[in-house]
């Protein structure tokens, strides 16, 4: 007489072990899950490895090829500061009037003559406070430039990271994994004895995730905008034309990934090793005006980034068409290369 628990043991086992055999077998994946948290893990202790998180952030703006040092001026060379190169233009000002850093030293037209100028906002204490410290290092005197403005909440720089966050995986798993699901099911087999070509199948399904993505992102946005009265300077359409793009970009980012794979688990790993640093390199929570210029380069290759800068400058800046035109441009740039690729790299059977 058999035993129903015993026989059910025996089933959960047996379907347990097959599992775990098909997972194993798949060397690809294995690999993935092997690889990535080691790099993850090094490229993490890399970029944020050093002293620890310094109490002042000061942008600098000097000629091309000087150091940053106590050469240029004593108060360079004063600790838990930390001295960035910042770009010149309005942005760097604005920075300062924000208080996303407590004082910007410009040193492009100092000379035996003439001094450097700095900019301090006379509503921040960390601001007052350094102006003591650089009193205090000696040095040419700099020429004081007053300015003001409210410190901007965390909340309203974190938001658009957060949002762009979730919109990024959204994109790349909403699509690329599912992409392989239906090869290796057998779904795409079927399709291509249809008269859909490969293109309009990769098309419909972009066009599809990204209605779903912008109407959840909206929603949300929605929400975030009502329950912490987030601010917004700039225009509702140019933030949607912005988001609209990045969404585009992302899917189709998805959609090379996808392109060949017939591994759920590969595709999981590649994804995940796609997305992850995204949120490290891109400045989802903080920024990254101080980080080593190698990275900064490489955010500018990948569209998390261009959305976040277009984001938050509309929504905390008031930026219009013309400021966000940079990565506007860069955004459709990566979407046909994406898109391009995607549809040649496609096929729709497994090997």
């Amino acid at each position: 007489m058999s035993n129903p628990l015993l026989d059910s043991w025996r089933r959960l086992r047996a379907a347990t072990w097959a599992r775990s055999l098909e997972f194993i077998r798949d060397r690809s994946a294995v690999g993935w899950n092997v690889i990535f948290p080691v790099l993850l893990v090094l490229g993490i202790g890399y970029a944020f490895s050093g002293p620890g998180q310094p109490m002042f952030k000061v942008g600098v703006l000097a000629p091309a090829g000087v150091a940053l040092d106590a050469k240029l001026h004593p108060f360079l060379a004063t600790p838990q500061v930390q001295f960035y190169r910042e770009e010149p233009g309005a942005a760097a000002l604005h920075k300062v009037q924000l208080q996303r850093i407590d004082m910007l030293l410009d040193f492009t037209a100092a000379s035996g003559a003439t001094p450097g100028r700095y900019w301090v906002n006379e509503q921040s204490p960390k601001g007052q406070l350094l102006e003591q410290l650089m009193h205090g290092a000696g040095g040419a005197p700099l020429l004081r430039q007053a300015t003001s403005g409210a410190e901007s909440r965390y909340v309203d720089w974190v938001t658009p990271g957060v949002l762009g966050m979730n919109m990024m995986f959204g994109c790349l798993f909403g699509i690329g994994y599912v992409i392989v699901r239906y090869r290796k099911n057998g779904y795409l087999k079927r399709l291509n004895a249809t008269p859909l070509r490969a293109f309009e199948f990769l098309l419909a399904q972009l066009l599809s995730r990204l209605l779903l993505v912008m109407a959840i992102n909206s929603a949300v946005y929605t929400a975030c905008r009502l329950l912490l009265h987030l601010r917004m300077e700039g225009s509702y359409l140019d933030l949607l034309l912005l988001a609209t793009l990045a969404a585009f970009s992302m899917i189709s980012m998805g959609l090379v990934v996808s392109a060949r794979i017939s591994s759920e688990e590969l595709a999981g790993g590649i994804l995940n090793i796609i997305g992850t640093p995204m949120v490290v390199v891109c400045g989802v929570f903080i920024s990254i005006d101080g980080a080593p210029r190698f990275m900064q380069q490489l955010a500018q290759l990948l569209p998390l980034t261009h959305l976040l800068n277009g984001a938050r400058a509309i929504m905390l800046d008031g930026a219009g068409l013309q400021q966000i035109a940079p990565n506007l441009l860069a955004l459709a740039a990566m979407s046909v290369v994406y898109l391009v690729l995607g549809a040649a790299l496609f096929k729709w059977r497994q090997d």
